[in-house]
């Protein structure tokens, strides 16, 4: 069952309220607790968004992003038309539009969902509520339905420390799943009246596609954001073979290549990532669900870390880690789960930033980590396989760039872009934190391959390509001049040669890991006798145990 928390600002009123229910994700009707708090003893209950110019006008969010929020704010609406309410969309800073907004419907109790750990987003929960009741507000409810179970209950059973290791994280899990059962909340048929009054005009309706993310006005989503297609795109892959899909996931098993597998828009793996992101979809719903139709299929249900139901568990996984270390968590320095390593630096490194550029726009001369890269800036979306291949080449694989620099090309371009799951993947990919083998290195010719031997996903993700014959479709810098015009491109000018020779840096750049590994190592001994402690370091490398291995397999996106 959902805890609730409440902070009551003097007096909790008996008579009917004002209610301003503010959504920032949780974006649906389902299993929204914050919506029954809403509603519960209201008069009248506005729910409302506000487009913060922090995300719309950052430039630092891409317009698919953009899109999907759109999408979902106008499924939203559509869903609370239809028990007698509608969204309210404010446009500017929240910590100055909502406490006008309570003003001028004299709202008395604010409520809203507890939607993750970003620091801004902490930040701007206490300057919304100090506003709010400035403004008149005497009761502030904030209820948890973003993540499976309440994040302070998770960090209880770790003493309030972030825990790097994802089966030790299971026993907690289950420890407080065991005192709290999780359990969706019913969806209120009819909210209390008045959103629909005339002081809530028409210049407070959703925002549309040209309104936020003009250069994709008129164009086709391949992964509709909201409500709707969320719910219908969890039950379409429930129902698939019958359950027996879902029930036997094992996703380092999905094809980080293969298109279209049960119909358009469908990939390998679920895509209900960007849905659980947003709050479009309910995670509990989804574990609920999940559970009911293994328990139906009939067959030896998969397990976590690997099974659907494990992808959640990663997700939480790195939530909980996250709020354990706080702001430092997005950032190498300072951060004390994080390994400290000496990339190179994009900023202030002509070379590197060339590269990174490269990296970024799908322009490395590797097609298959070029293919992953334009197919994340065509669809704001990408497998975990192909996420862990172009990740290693930016870092500890090929280009030794920091991962704070590919984390930010992430949360620019995917549309399930998640402050917690991208950096933490991240620190996991670049050997940083999580995962310490880094002897083990995607190979940006011979990984692809394994999936793909013809090359189909690179002829549809790098056109300029796709006359090349299979032999060299990985490797077109090796084609015959004959073979290159015959395709009509030539490597070097309508495709780029490989920026970098992978046989040759990974093996330097295994070097730089083992020396960097090794100074850690030297610090935590150091640091160990100084405090009166063996010098052994805990915190070293762990031999590759079963489990470990297991988790070499964990989630980059659904």
């Amino acid at each position: 069952a959902d805890r609730r928390h409440s902070m009551a600002v003097g007096k909790a009123t008996v008579a009917a309220v004002n209610v301003l229910l503010w959504y920032r994700k949780g974006l649906r009707v389902h299993d929204s607790p914050a919506l029954v708090a809403a509603c519960d003893g209201a008069a009248h209950v506005y729910p409302v968004f506000c487009l913060d110019p922090w995300f719309v006008s950052s430039g630092s969010v891409g317009p698919l992003r953009l899109r999907f929020l759109c999408e979902a704010l106008n499924d939203l609406d559509r869903s609370l038309k239809a028990r007698g309410s509608r969204l309210l969309v404010l446009r500017g800073k929240p910590e100055e539009e909502i406490p006008r907004a309570i003003r001028k419907w004299g709202v008395e109790r604010l409520v809203f969902e507890s939607d993750g750990v970003e620091p801004y987003a902490l930040a701007r929960d206490v300057a919304v509520c100090e506003g709010a009741r400035k403004a008149g507000v005497t009761h502030i409810v904030e209820t948890q339905g973003h993540t499976l179970c309440d994040l302070d209950e998770l960090l209880r059973e770790c003493k309030g420390q972030p825990v790097t290791s994802y089966s030790v994280f299971q026993k907690h899990f289950a420890s407080v799943v065991r005192r709290a059962p999780i359990a969706p909340v019913a969806t209120p048929e009819r909210i209390p009246s008045s959103a629909t009054d005339s002081n809530c005009g028409a210049s407070l309706s959703p925002p549309t596609v040209e309104e936020v993310a003009p250069d994709l006005a008129g164009t086709t989503s391949l992964f509709p954001g909201g409500e709707t297609e969320a719910l219908r795109r969890l039950a379409a892959h429930l129902a698939l073979d019958g359950g027996k899909w879902a029930t036997t996931f094992e996703k380092p098993q999905t094809n980080p290549t293969s298109l279209n597998p049960h119909g358009e828009g469908t990939r390998a793996t679920t895509v209900l990532s960007p849905y659980l992101k947003f709050g479009c979809l309910s995670p509990r719903r989804f574990w609920v669900e999940l559970h009911e139709a293994t328990a139906r299929s009939g067959v030896k249900v998969s397990q976590p870390p690997v099974s659907l139901s494990g992808q959640l568990l990663w997700r939480e996984f790195y939530y909980t880690c996250a709020k354990a270390v706080g702001p430092v968590y997005a950032k190498m320095e300072g951060n004390p789960i994080c390994r400290q390593i000496p990339w190179r630096d994009a900023r202030d490194d002509a070379d590197a930033n060339a590269a990174l550029n490269a990296w970024r726009d799908g322009r490395t001369g590797y097609p298959w980590i070029d293919a992953a890269m334009r197919q994340l800036r065509a669809e704001g979306h990408m497998h975990h396989l192909a996420r862990h291949a172009v990740a290693c080449f930016l870092t500890r694989g090929d280009l030794w760039i920091s991962w704070e620099e590919g984390a930010r090309v992430f949360d620019e371009l995917l549309i399930d872009a998640d402050w917690a799951i991208n950096n933490g993947n991240w620190m996991w990919l670049s050997c940083s934190c999580f995962f310490y083998q880094y002897f083990r290195c995607y190979s940006p010719v011979a990984f692809g391959k394994k999936y793909d031997p013809d090359g189909t996903y690179i002829r549809t993700y790098v056109p300029e390509l796709a006359a090349f014959p299979a032999k060299y479709i990985y490797e077109p810098w090796k084609a015959p001049i004959a073979d290159q015009k015959k395709a009509g491109c030539r490597v070097g000018e309508q495709y780029p040669k490989p920026i970098v020779q992978h046989d040759i840096v990974s093996k330097e750049n295994m070097g730089k890991m083992a020396e960097a590994y090794k100074v850690h190592k030297e610090g935590s001994a150091a640091a160990a006798i100084a405090g009166g402690k063996k010098s052994s370091s805990p915190s070293a490398p762990p031999a590759a145990s079963s489990a470990a291995k297991r988790q070499r397999t964990k989630q980059t996106g659904s």
